[in-house]
């Protein structure tokens, strides 16, 4: 293990509010809510009508032809548009020839060409089955944005797509930072992407897991999450690299943790116990004490057992301190974009490390009791942040925690 140090040179995303990194950090700021009625399908028959859509996307005009692929699924060219503006911001487009082998692609996803598959399944039961192309399905697989990112760019190095649920963003950030420090990659793109689609909408409002409205994290008379699409994507480097070519340095990712609760396929333990293990061990493999957070960056997604559940989590977890640190849910304002979702709060705290303001969580009108933490719901709260713990607590009890911090010469002091 050589034990590089690895920072962020890079980043960009696409979400409910932003259709760029910049307008991001400005729209957080703000407060601003991009859920409202779904236009991407039709929603007709469904409980709930309401998403944190990317309006009026059209990827041939964010995307230059030579990067541009005639299959790529919704979710493809949201990774390709958020992963041209992180290697844009970072100086490495296009990239150096010599640094092909040595970059690799570490990405989450779920849903993939869903959307797509979806609509070319429904014109084949409308009696148009002539209509029906391969490239309608070429995508489906969740490795397909992966695919497409590696082949237009022309990288060589370490490739993996990672399906955990709403915390394969954060794990695949994880990851590439892992093949960074032990020498396996110099550089990382790293994220995730995820489409909204019918039957991923479907399968949330059977379980009834989603707000009619706009969800409510942390608030007593929230009803479920709000379903939301985008892709966010880091650019990681080892340190010396990037000091080597003069990059920017946005921040560092100390470490993370990942761990399983093994209860249940939907539910998370409801005293906590994955969510701590996860938390504790991104700690202390970052060499960070509790004491030293600044921020969480919670997983709030607004459900009645996982705000709950993370509340608990956080006061095992941080003690008496837990009171005392601020707390947020950016899905408030984008929704729960599912497998991109760690990879978008990881941009959000970045931008909140590098610009000195926590992110507010809106709609959180009446408190619930049992929530009782700082959460910030007074607009974004300007601060300077040094460590920031990013969770992502996913179905399954996947779970993963980020700890990310501002880059110093000599490193975060534990």
């Amino acid at each position: 293990m050589q034990n590089v140090r690895v920072v962020i040179t890079g980043m960009g995303t696409i979400n409910a509010i932003a259709p760029n990194a910049d307008a991001f950090a400005a729209a957080l700021k703000q407060g601003r809510c991009g859920i409202g009625p779904l236009k991407v399908f039709d929603t007709a028959g469904f409980r709930t009508r309401t998403g944190g859509e990317v309006r009026a996307f059209a990827p041939q005009e964010r995307i230059p032809p030579v990067y541009y692929g005639k299959r790529m699924s919704r979710a493809d060219a949201m990774a390709m548009v958020a992963t041209l503006e992180a290697l844009q911001d970072a100086g490495l487009l296009p990239l150096p020839d010599g640094l092909r082998e040595d970059t690799g692609v570490a990405i989450g996803g779920g849903a993939g060409g869903m959307l797509e598959g979806e609509a070319a399944y429904q014109r084949y039961l409308s009696g148009h089955a002539d209509t029906v192309r391969f490239s309608d399905f070429s995508a489906f697989c969740g490795a397909s944005s992966a695919d497409h990112m590696v082949s237009k760019l022309q990288l060589w190095g370490p490739k993996t797509t990672f399906m955990t649920a709403c915390s394969s963003g954060a794990t695949a950030i994880g990851y590439a930072r892992d093949l960074i420090r032990d020498g396996v990659a110099t550089a990382m793109i790293a994220g995730g992407t995820e489409p909204l689609a019918r039957t991923t909408y479907a399968a949330f409002n059977s379980l009834k897991a989603v707000d009619p409205e706009y969800c409510k994290p942390f608030d007593r008379n929230r009803q479920g999450m709000s379903l939301g699409e985008g892709a966010g994507m880091l650019i990681l480097e080892s340190l010396p690299h990037a000091l080597e070519r003069g990059a920017t340095i946005y921040g560092e990712v100390l470490g993370y943790g990942v761990s399983c609760d093994a209860n249940h396929m939907t539910a998370p333990d409801p005293e906590a116990s994955g969510a701590v293990r996860c938390m504790q061990m991104a700690l202390a493999d970052a060499g960070v004490a509790a004491s030293s957070v600044d921020y969480i960056n919670a997983h709030g997604t607004a459900t009645p057992a996982n705000d709950r559940m993370e509340t608990i989590g956080i006061k095992r977890v941080f003690g008496d301190r837990a009171y005392h640190i601020p707390v947020s849910s950016t899905k408030s304002m984008i929704g729960h974009t599912l497998g991109a979702a760690g990879a978008i709060e990881a941009v959000a705290s970045v931008l909140a490390i590098a610009r000195g303001f926590i992110p507010p969580t809106i709609h959180r009108d009446v408190p619930d009791p049992e929530c009782d933490l700082d959460f910030v719901t007074e607009g974004a709260r300007a601060v300077t942040l040094n460590v920031v713990l990013s969770n992502s607590f996913a179905f399954g009890g996947n779970n993963t925690s980020l700890v990310l911090g501002r880059y110093t010469a000599e490193g975060i002091v534990p």
